[in-house]
């Protein structure tokens, strides 16, 4: 190549893409495919709108919060950079945002990444260099070097009358097997030493597409809940499971928990224990069946950890449903619960349903929710004080700090573990013994043994 061709070459401005991405893991996800794309096209990251050609928001539309936090979020970046693209779950509904911001330049629903890359060709054309503009097999990511969500699917074929899900993302879509193993193969290759699997329903996969087989290696791997969680057991990281709707056939994988193949954790959203709130909801409702199950699952599995969430306020949720729900959580001895507090979001059935609970009955519901479950969980914390326990560092100071997470603990919605007296050469991404000296409602105490 000739110098005036190099010095040509040098002027070529290379575009730049900012991203906001909010709400759950799910929308994480197609954030990071949509930067993968734009990146193995010669796009740059922007860690800034002022930086950026043009921004990208990938917005929430669950609860009307999250839909304000994405209103707002949106006039953010067009106040600071003035070119913005919006996607996700609430461009669903593209004149809820048009109306309040008219000036965005393309809105599309969740999982459109080809639209969204097409905006942003729209914006600011690619310049691309295959010598230089390379993407890593695993492709971009948002989270730390050490962990990384894995979704298995997309949809759901689940009708619950509070949620609106299925309205913007659609029935149940598998992906083959293969294809995810070959997706947490690279994972691992990339230092990734925990996987989080995420979908709306993880326990459904597969059932779209009748279990469909696919080669993977030396073997024929059906699309299953169990047989992917065994097949991702066999890459020697942490797999850990969420959004797990209790089908009768999870008791299958508590036996790989028990034998360490998969992490000791199931997330499973409950949302209620009255037999009649649930039925109102278009949820299991056969609760004591729960409770035995529970406490087999621990009886195979004694270090299970059980996340859950629940809703109050639900219309028709009178005082006794509540109690009837304060006592579950105590009899079923759930580790880590989140609490909403029911919205009437456009489009969902409950809204149509009688019996609107006043808001400060919600407020007062929600907090003696949160009362009796952190009584619950500082119980079971403490059950671990004078255990070694294996723990990933998230982060350490190199001054002899650090926190991490044992296996009862997913990144960013459960408690952390504090260490101290930490040798310096321990690192993010390190799985070391701790001993538990101390702990309190939400996180561990410990140091390194």
């Amino acid at each position: 190549m000739s110098a005036a061709n190099v010095n040509a070459k040098k002027t070529v401005k290379t575009p730049k893409v900012g991203m906001v991405s909010l709400g759950c893991p799910k929308a994480l996800v197609d954030s990071e495919r949509i930067l993968s794309q734009l990146r193995s096209e010669g796009y740059e990251i922007s860690g800034s709108y002022d930086g950026a050609d043009v921004v990208i928001v990938n917005t929430c539309g669950f609860l009307d919060s999250a839909k304000t936090e994405s209103l707002e979020a949106i006039g953010e970046a067009i106040e600071s950079n003035g070119k913005v693209i919006v996607t996700g779950c609430m461009g669903a509904e593209p004149d809820q945002i048009t109306a309040v911001h008219p000036k965005v330049l393309s809105v599309t629903g969740p999982q459109q990444y080809e639209q969204v890359v097409n905006a942003v060709h729209n914006v600011v054309p690619p310049v691309h260099d295959p010598y230089v503009d390379l993407v890593p097999p695993e492709g971009l990511r948002l989270t730390p070097r050490h962990y990384a969500y894995l979704k298995i699917s997309e949809g759901c074929n689940n009708r619950c009358t509070f949620c609106i899900i299925p309205s913007l993302r659609g029935d149940l879509v598998s992906r083959p097997a293969n294809h995810i193993m070959y997706e947490a193969e690279n994972l691992v290759k990339a230092g990734v030493k925990e996987i989080l699997v995420i979908s709306q329903d993880t326990s459904a996969y597969g059932v779209d597409i009748k279990y469909a087989e696919s080669k993977w290696k030396d073997k024929v791997l059906k699309a299953k809940f169990y047989d992917l969680a065994e097949a991702l057991g066999s890459l020697g990281v942490w797999v850990r499971m969420h959004y797990v709707y209790p089908y009768p056939h999870v008791d299958d994988v508590i036996p790989l928990m028990a034998e360490g193949k998969i992490l000791p954790y199931l997330d499973i959203p409950f949302q209620h224990a009255s037999p009649k709130v649930l039925k109102a909801m278009k949820r299991p409702g056969n609760v004591e069946k729960v409770t035995e199950r529970i406490k087999k699952w621990r009886e195979i599995c004694p270090d299970l950890t059980i996340r859950s969430t629940f809703i109050v306020g639900f219309p028709g949720e009178t005082e006794e449903d509540f109690q009837t729900l304060l006592n579950w959580i105590e009899e079923a001895q759930i580790d880590r619960a989140g609490c909403f507090k029911y919205e009437a979001v456009a489009g969902a059935v409950a809204n149509e349903l009688d019996g609107a609970v006043p808001e400060e009955v919600k407020e007062e519901r929600y907090q003696r929710f949160m009362e009796a479950q952190q009584a619950v969980s500082i119980a079971r914390q403490e059950r671990k004080i004078g255990r070694t326990l294996p723990v990933i560092i998230d982060v350490a100071d190199g001054e002899g700090g650090a926190d991490g997470r044992s296996q009862g603990d997913a990144p960013e919605i459960d408690g952390k573990v504090y260490l101290r007296d930490v040798p310096a050469e321990v690192k993010q991404g390190d799985i070391v013994n701790v001993l538990i000296e101390d702990a309190d409602e939400y996180d561990l105490f410990g140091v390194i043994v």
